[in-house]
């Protein structure tokens, strides 16, 4: 009874010439859907693997900072 009173709601709102046309874009819609569940990924994110091994993160920031001693600006600020 319920899908009844559903169905002449729809027929009231988009009228006898749209019914079609939803139908048509639901069904595609739905068609699109059940192949992408059952298709494989077609996009991989994972990345690809590299020849040279990669240096722990420890050891990428001491490799990044200077070993340098910090430079001393040449002008001084007095105090008093």
């Amino acid at each position: 009874m319920e899908l009844v009173l559903i169905l002449v709601i729809v027929l009231i709102i988009f009228g006898a010439g749209k019914i079609p046309q939803l139908g048509e874009g639901l069904g595609k819609a739905i068609k699109g859907f059940k192949k992408s569940v059952n298709e494989a990924d077609a996009i991989d994110v994972t990345p690809p693997p590299s020849d040279t091994p990669e240096a722990p993160p420890s050891q990428v920031a001491q490799a990044a900072t200077p070993a340098t001693a910090p430079v001393q600006s040449g002008t001084q600020v007095k105090q008093g």
